[in-house]
């Protein structure tokens, strides 16, 4: 009996010491996958397309409107991309160009999600707070100086590595409080702003 045991021992040794002799894979080092840095800053300027108008009144960028001025506004931007997702904008508009009644200044702070729609173009939104304010021209009655909520829409082209090119939609002032020079108490701003930024 002693000897079946030491036998049946001996077998199972040997036969761990044949599997712990086996051949043992290498040690393969982990693979690590680094993800793209999209944060940056960013400066640019623009040139704008402003309507300032009675709220009662449609917007037309195009025509001469009875309760309307249409501006060339020129504008400055500064932001910071924390991804391809989102990103935090300043700007600052400023009249160069009136049609006869009213000049306009304005500062908004938005936050920008958007969307990479492929490599080099992109979709956003601009969500934010902002204040305009219309001085009179030509001794006309103009005396706004308010804000609120503002909002816009707009498409970017990465040009280069560093330069991108875009054109944007943005609601400044709606029902804002004020004296417009026909008499009005409400007051809308919008403007159409094609610009270019640099990327540091």
């Amino acid at each position: 009996m002693k000897k079946t045991i030491l036998s049946a021992v001996a077998i199972l040794a040997m036969s761990s010491f044949a599997v712990a002799g086996g051949d043992i894979a290498p040690v393969e080092e982990p693979v690590v996958v680094e993800e793209e840095d999209n944060s940056a800053f960013y400066v640019g300027l623009g040139l704008s397309a402003v309507s300032t108008r009675d709220a009662a009144v449609s917007l037309d960028f195009f025509n001469v409107v009875h309760g309307q001025d249409r501006l060339g506004n020129f504008s400055l931007f500064a932001g910071y991309n924390f991804n391809e997702y989102i990103a935090l904008e300043g700007r600052y508009t400023t009249t160069f160009s009136d049609e006869d009644r009213v000049e306009m200044s304005g500062w908004s702070l938005f936050a920008k999600p958007q969307y990479p729609v492929t490599e080099d173009f992109s979709v956003y939104a601009l969500l934010g707070f902002g204040g305009v304010t219309l001085d009179n021209v030509n001794a006309s009655t103009v005396n706004v100086d308010d804000s609120g909520f503002q909002w816009g829409i707009g498409a970017s082209y990465l040009a280069t590595e560093n330069i991108s090119v875009f054109i944007d939609y943005s609601s400044l002032a709606n029902d804002m409080e004020g004296l417009y020079w026909n008499g009005a108490h409400d007051i809308d701003a919008d403007a159409i702003t094609i610009g270019v930024n640099y990327l540091f």
